[in-house]
């Protein structure tokens, strides 16, 4: 071939390339990018017992606190399951079979285990475009024995070490080291979760669980677009709350509604977490609270459709805190806080001697701009017993009233924050 035909040649190819870069600059044409390649997730089925059981007691907790709590709720029922699920490793007869009531525990302990074990390697792994973490820890009186059977379970299965503490000689000092702990484990949100006063001679072991999570959203809020708005805490009362708003033609989101309810899903960074929100039609939360439970959800989630949104969400932060003994009492498991209780498995001796004295609860949570950030804490500790033996073109999803919002793992359902805001200023 000549150098004349060479030119040609080249010529022609600088032409084509040249024409389909002006097609493209003009939106004619687009040009095919390689997407990328999907990150495995874990799949529904391999955690179905644990995620269908967590989401439940999610619902009957948000109830218990809504009949008693009149402000802003927020919990971490996943924290709170994590933290159980090692106090049933230990537990025996009608012990263990309130517990598994109050919390859906499958029958099978090999689907508990295999499945916690799973779900925790999911949200621990690393390389994510969000922080998400969760871990687990016991903290035993340094003089009593214990199950060596247990401790090896509760490490193989739910990553939770046991570290021995004097809480007899220094029950300040322990409450101190566990909670540095979780203060380590949350980034510092939840501090002070075991009191000292808590700890006493008899106390032998305390279990904790921590989760923290810190995501962006896939399309945040311009800071220059959050105006000052009232938000409606009831009838005829209005205070002021930061407005973010999101309203342009990229803002789409999987969005539904029906004659009561709107639902709107914001995705975090990475798309394997999302925030879903739930706002009522009317101001009456009370009354929608009624119709929530899982199957509801389920069937609201099913009918969300990718759509233009025009959004508007109130910044809020604030956190909480639920001792819960005698809620978990009252929902159906009392015999576990009760010189009745069975926890043999726990101990080397194989005789009843602990039970449940108290049961704590800390969570925070941060709305904003660019994202979400949330932590959450449970404490449970361990004494010895008395005795030893139709849709609008563009949608408006306006949240200026009381709403209730859920943190979830998209691709297994599990709900790992729940909480309403009645006033995003508390």
């Amino acid at each position: 071939m000549n150098h004349k035909k060479i030119i040609k040649i080249l010529v022609l190819l600088i032409l084509v390339i040249s024409g389909v870069s002006y097609l493209y600059r003009q939106g004619i044409v687009s040009l095919p990018y390689p997407k990328p390649e999907p990150r495995p997730k874990i799949n529904l089925s391999d955690v179905k017992n644990i995620t269908d059981a967590n989401n439940q007691f999610a619902f009957d907790y948000y109830n218990k606190l809504i009949s008693k709590e009149e402000g802003n709720i927020f919990f971490s029922p996943f924290s709170i399951s994590s933290a159980f699920v090692m106090t049933y490793e230990g537990a025996k007869d009608q012990t263990a079979n309130e517990i598994r009531s109050v919390f859906y525990f499958p029958d099978n302990m090999e689907y508990i285990r295999n499945e916690y074990s799973s779900f925790f390697n999911e949200i621990n792994k690393k390389g994510k475009k969000y922080e998400l973490r969760s871990a687990n820890a016991l903290w035993a009186q340094q003089d009593y024995k214990f199950s060596k059977d247990y401790f090896n379970n509760i490490e193989k299965y739910y990553s939770g070490k046991a570290e021995n503490l004097d809480f007899k000689k220094n029950p300040r000092g322990s409450a101190s080291t566990i909670n540095k702990w979780v203060e380590n484990q949350t980034n510092d949100k939840i501090k002070d979760l075991i009191s000292p006063d808590s700890i006493n001679g008899s106390t032998k072991l305390i279990l904790t669980n921590a989760v923290y999570f810190k995501g962006e959203w896939v399309k945040q809020f311009n800071k220059d677009d959050t105006k000052d708005e009232d938000f409606r805490t009831g009838k005829n009362i209005n205070v002021k709350v930061k407005m973010m708003s999101l309203t342009d033609e990229d803002a789409e989101f999987n969005y539904g509604e029906n004659s009561s309810l709107q639902i709107l899903e914001m995705p975090y960074a990475g798309d394997e977490l999302s925030m879903l929100i739930l706002l009522p039609k009317e101001d009456d939360l009370a009354k929608f609270e009624t119709t929530l439970g899982t199957k509801d959800l389920s069937d609201w989630k099913e009918g969300l459709e990718i759509q233009r949104v025009k959004v508007y969400i109130p910044k809020f932060k604030f956190d909480t805190m639920y001792s819960m003994s005698d809620d978990l009492k009252e929902m159906g498991m009392p015999i576990a806080f009760s010189d009745s209780a069975d926890f043999s498995g726990m101990t080397a001796s194989g005789r009843k001697e602990l039970k449940i004295d108290q049961a704590v609860h800390k969570a925070f949570i941060e709305v904003y701009e660019e994202g979400t950030e949330a932590a959450a804490a449970t404490g449970i500790m361990m004494d010895v017993t008395s005795f030893q033996p139709k849709k609008p073109e563009i949608p408006v999803f306006k949240a200026d009233h009381p709403f209730v919002f859920i943190i979830q793992h998209n691709s297994t359902g599990n709900i790992l924050f729940m909480g309403r805001v009645v006033d995003p200023n508390l």
